[in-house]
């Protein structure tokens, strides 16, 4: 691990990196056949019609077509340019395969594979950043295949400097395929924002009991609350009222107080400094006080399908309801808009509206487009074919016990239904099999 503080000049003779000429900005592209000018993309008009044949709501809403012409649409015909606060997308992983539901059927084919998937991503990456808002966020879910091409993709078309994070999440348990390589249970998220200022909330765990034992192992004399000690000095030479004397003493060489002097006084006169015998003072952080365990950029507690017992759609690709919930809860706030052009089983539009937010969904899958459906209008059903009722519990991990999101609450007809003209009939069928004899006095 990377050790010391960090500098922005070289103050020393000794150079670890030669010092070499070098004419050229810092930017750089991934280069291949047939990439599209940025410009040729952002002008590019929707080529189809989009009819509302359900109408529930004037901006929640679902997408049957395309989603490169729906997003076309959104942007030359609906204006919503700077608009969306928060994208989440789940895309094909280029993976040359073609994935089943759990009955049998077929949802979506994954066949693109190497520039022609790159491009497929970038032209639909460079309209999602157009919609974006100014301090939206956008997250996209890929596995190590071509994680790293669109990884240098994305810092094209947002900047490198907005890019945010590289989250690995843990996507299922331990797997025993393992004689020629390491097990494969991980997946990633690319995390960038729009713009240096951008909605950000920062999610937190709480603390187990073990956890809090451990890490606040001191009770205060007075007042009986849990505490824990922590320097009140930091690294790095200061020459303003940080660097200052306090008490007679000065931080330790190379370093200076987190706090002026004035500020350290304060807390020693509430009782906020512990002095050891040998007069060391340290800061007492209070465990009322913890918000709770910042979450990092490994997540091992949100896993896809654990056990029979969960609620899903059954959608071959179908993600963690409260991976989403922790990312929206982080990134948007009550009313905001999310796009999800992926929408598949429709994990995010059902958690962003539990949440508050408004959404849009985009497939041009049928089966996909009838989990969504199915999804509002019947609910969520259970995994497997055999659940022991009286000791039905959700399995799937909950990484708060203060989660707003509920499997149970998914039932909503809080959206209106829009359908490429190409698909009117089967959509029509659709919706009046699972949402028309539901709702006979909103169509």
């Amino acid at each position: 691990m990377a050790t010391g503080v960090t500098k922005s000049i070289w103050d020393n003779l000794s150079c670890v990196i030669p010092i070499e000429g070098y004419l050229g900005n810092n930017d750089y592209e991934l280069v291949y056949p047939y990439k599209r000018q940025f410009s040729e993309i952002i002008q590019t008009l929707s080529k189809s019609n989009y009819k509302e044949i359900f109408h529930n709501d004037n901006m929640n809403s679902i997408y049957f077509g395309e989603n490169f012409d729906v997003l076309c649409h959104l942007y030359h015909g609906l204006n919503l340019g700077d608009k969306i606060n928060l994208i989440y997308i789940d895309p094909p992983f280029s993976t040359n395969s073609v994935f089943q539901s759990r009955n049998q059927r077929n949802s979506y084919k994954d066949d693109l594979i190497g520039s022609h998937y790159i491009e497929f991503m970038r032209i639909r990456l460079i309209l999602l950043r157009e919609l974006l808002s100014t301090d939206g966020s956008i997250f996209v879910h890929l596995d190590n295949n071509m994680l790293f091409q669109i990884k240098i993709i994305m810092d094209e078309i947002f900047g490198s400097k907005n890019f945010r994070g590289f989250i690995t999440r843990k996507k299922c348990s331990n797997k025993n395929y393992t004689k020629n390589t390491y097990g494969n249970i991980s997946d990633y998220i690319l995390f960038y924002s729009k713009t240096d200022s951008y909605k950000w909330h920062r999610p937190t765990e709480t603390w187990s009991n073990e956890k809090i034992l451990k890490e606040y192992p001191f009770i205060d004399e007075l007042t009986g609350r849990r505490y824990k000690k922590v320097p009140i000095h930091a690294p790095g030479s200061r020459n303003g009222e940080t660097g200052k004397t306090w008490k007679g003493m000065l931080p330790p060489p190379g370093k200076h107080w987190q706090y002026t002097p004035e500020k350290l006084t304060e807390f020693d006169e509430k009782g906020e400094i512990y002095w050891s015998s040998n007069g060391n003072p340290r800061r007492k952080v209070f465990l009322e006080e913890d918000k709770g365990v910042p979450v990092q950029d490994i997540w091992l507690n949100l896993q896809d399908s654990l056990n029979q017992n969960i609620k899903i759609t059954g959608y071959p690709t179908e993600k963690n309801p409260y991976l989403l919930e922790r990312i929206i809860n982080a990134s948007s706030d009550k009313d905001d808009l999310i796009l999800d052009c992926f929408a598949g089983s429709g994990t995010t539009l059902d958690v962003a509206n539990q949440l508050g937010r408004k959404f849009i969904g985009i497939d041009n899958s049928l089966e996909a487009v009838t989990n969504i459906i199915k999804r509002f209008s019947l609910g969520l059903e259970e995994m497997g074919d055999y659940v022991n009722i009286k000791n039905k519990k959700q399995g799937l991990f909950v990484f708060s016990p203060t989660t707003n999101y509920n499997p149970d609450n998914s039932k909503s007809t809080n959206f209106s239904f829009f359908t490429d003209e190409e698909y009117v009939d089967i959509a029509t069928i659709l919706l009046e099999k699972y949402l028309y004899d539901r709702n006979k006095t909103t169509y």
